[in-house]
Formats: structure tokens, sequence, C-alpha cells
């Protein structure tokens, strides 16, 4: 014979302080379950780079490719806020690249004497650019991870998907 059982629910702020607790706890990962990595992913794209791969953890590292340093600083400059650290590091990383220009050597036709030279140092510079902005974007990872794992987030998901809990916070 069929039964019929009945539980009553609750919203996350109708829950005691214990009860809030366990359900934070029981939803620790909610927020980074999935590729919470996408934005900063398309984000990296829109300045000519890929992100292939990061770790925020023991490895800590994020594998960030960029097709063109300069026109990267370049869209960093024109897309990211002026107080950002990668906007920072671009306007960093065009000035030295402008000094690098515009004190090479030069000779009689006003052509650079030593190309050879300035593309090297060019190199270099690109390579050290490439690299501090794949440490900047670290942080903005480990930053989100952060964020998305803290009560706070957890919590704004909760209310934010009306989920509801039994009284001692599992949900339901």
């Amino acid at each position: 014979m069929p039964r019929t059982a009945h539980t009553t629910v609750y919203k996350f702020d109708e829950l005691s302080d214990s009860a809030k607790q366990t359900a934070i706890e029981k939803l620790y990962d909610i927020n980074v379950d999935n590729d919470w990595w996408d934005c900063i992913y398309d984000d990296a794209k829109t300045i000519g780079c890929k992100i292939s791969g990061f770790d925020t953890d023991r490895g800590s590292y994020c594998d960030l490719k960029c097709d063109d340093a300069h026109e990267t600083a370049r869209l960093i400059v024109e897309n990211h806020g002026e107080t950002c650290d990668t906007r920072k590091l671009a306007d960093e990383y065009l000035k030295d690249h402008d000094a690098i220009i515009d004190t090479a050597e030069r000779d009689e036709d006003g052509e650079l004497a030593d190309e050879y030279a300035i593309d090297k140092k060019l190199d270099e510079l690109n390579a050290e650019f490439q690299r501090a902005l794949g440490e900047e974007y670290l942080v903005i990872l480990r930053k989100e991870y952060e964020y998305l794992t803290s009560e706070a987030a957890i919590i704004e998901t909760i209310l934010a998907n009306e989920y509801e809990f039994t009284e001692d916070g599992k949900m339901f």
C-alpha cells in the first residue's frame, strides 16, 4: 500500500544558524562544480591571448600564450581599467618597448644600425611581458576561485536560486 510522506521545507533565511552552516558546508563547491573559469578565459581572448591550462594550487601556473605582445598590450590599455594590474603591466611594457625603439642606434639613413640586437631586446621584452601577464591571470583565477567558494558567494547562489532545505540544513 502506498504511503505519503510530508516534509516541511524552509528557505535559507528561515533556517537556524547551525542549519544554515550545514547548508553552506554541503554546498561548498556549488559555484565551482562547472567551468567557472570561462569568463576569465574569454577575457584573455579579448586581448589576443589564450589560456590553455592553470593550477591555482600546488602547481601554481597559468599557461597563457599571446600571438603579438604589442597588440595584446594595446588591447589591454583599450579594454582594462587604469587601476587594473594588467593595465599597469601593459603600460610599462609599452613604455619599455618605445624606449628600445627610440634609443636604438641608427645609421646615416635613419635605419636601425643593428636590427638583430633590437629584435633580441624586443623578444626578451615580449617574453617577460607574456610571463608577467600569465602571473597576473593566475592571480585573477585565484581571486575568482576564492570568492566563488566564500560563504558570501555560496549564500548568494542559494538565495538567487531559492533553494529549499529540511530543518537540519539539507537541500530538499
